[in-house]
């Protein structure tokens, strides 16, 4: 072999090793920053590229996609001197691979020291009972700063979460022993409402029963008087018929009139609950002569011829 067809062989050896450094292929979800001489020309996106050997080199490899970062649990005083632990995790996205390589030195570094140190000014600015009950708004007020803070490094925060709030073990027990008389005091407020509402239902109760009582004696009230006018009326009118009876010549009316009386009466006696045994001067001849005569009298009636109206025609007429 020719010393001319080995120089061939070499030649073409190392213009292919030359054209094969000069050629980049670049996986999805990565940007690769080229530098000539040392300064930034341009970025290579997905896909294949060729650059220029011993001119031209790949400075850095970027990753494109979102990423999630860790962050370490610190202590945190807060506004009411409150000492508790907190951690976190934040979210972020390169969206601009010759910023976040140029722009800053370590950009892990970097988000994680901005994120602890605004970490501790935005729990230190609050309450504890704010940090125990209001994540959500710390987690907003941390990605507002944060998110400002980087965005001169061609990076997005697009989330930043409080993972954990520990405070410390005195607290936590103070905190139970409040929510514990926090739920007896509401326990006792409920007790005290249904009392009070049984209360309310059984006054309400015990107003209806009286007025229904009311209701009630007034309707007796009215039928007793009812009741006595009725009678009165039928006295009247016995008294009235007895009257005339008299004036009409018939004595029997007035003997039936005594004795119904004289019956009545001793009746009263006999069904008093305080008297068993009652002595009077009492004539069994005269009460025989009166249930004698009253039954002389209603046979007298009955034997009676009427008129043609019906009624008994009176005698002397």
């Amino acid at each position: 072999m020719s010393s001319f067809a080995i120089f061939g062989i070499v030649f073409l050896v190392t213009g292919v090793t030359i054209i094969l450094m000069g050629v980049q292929t670049v996986r999805q979800g990565y940007n690769y920053t080229v530098e000539r001489f040392g300064r930034y020309t341009k970025t290579l996106n997905p896909g294949f590229h060729i650059i220029i050997p011993f001119f031209d080199r790949v400075g850095s490899k970027v990753s494109m996609m979102e990423r999630v970062l860790d962050i370490p649990s610190q202590e945190v005083i807060t506004k009411d001197n409150a000492m508790v632990r907190a951690d976190g995790v934040v979210f972020f996205q390169v969206l601009d691979a010759p910023k976040a390589t140029y722009e800053v030195n370590d950009m892990i570094l970097a988000i994680l020291n901005l994120t602890m140190t605004n970490l501790r000014t935005v729990m230190g600015s609050m309450d504890l009972d704010e940090l125990l009950s209001q994540r959500d708004r710390i987690n907003g007020r941390l990605l507002d700063v944060v998110d400002e803070a980087t965005q001169p490094w061609g990076i997005k925060i697009t989330r930043i979460e409080i993972k954990d709030i520990e405070p410390p073990r005195d607290i936590v027990e103070a905190m139970a022993r409040q929510m514990k008389a926090e739920r007896e005091k509401r326990a006792n407020i409920l007790d005290a409402e249904g009392f009070r509402q049984a209360e309310i239902l059984r006054a309400e109760g015990e107003k209806r029963g009286a007025i229904l009582e009311a209701e009630g004696r007034r309707e007796a009230a009215f039928r007793d008087a009812e009741a006595r006018e009725r009678e009165a009326e039928a006295e009247a009118k016995a008294t009235t018929m007895v009257s005339d009876a008299i004036a009409s010549g018939d004595g029997q009316a007035i003997n039936y009139f005594i004795a119904q009386k004289y019956v009545e009466t001793l009746g009263q006696f006999a069904n008093s609950p305080n008297e068993k045994l009652v002595f009077m001067p009492l004539e069994a001849s005269g009460v025989i002569g009166a249930l004698g005569g009253m039954t002389e009298m209603l046979n007298n009636i009955s034997k009676a011829p009427k008129t043609p109206s019906g009624s008994v025609p009176r005698s002397g007429s």
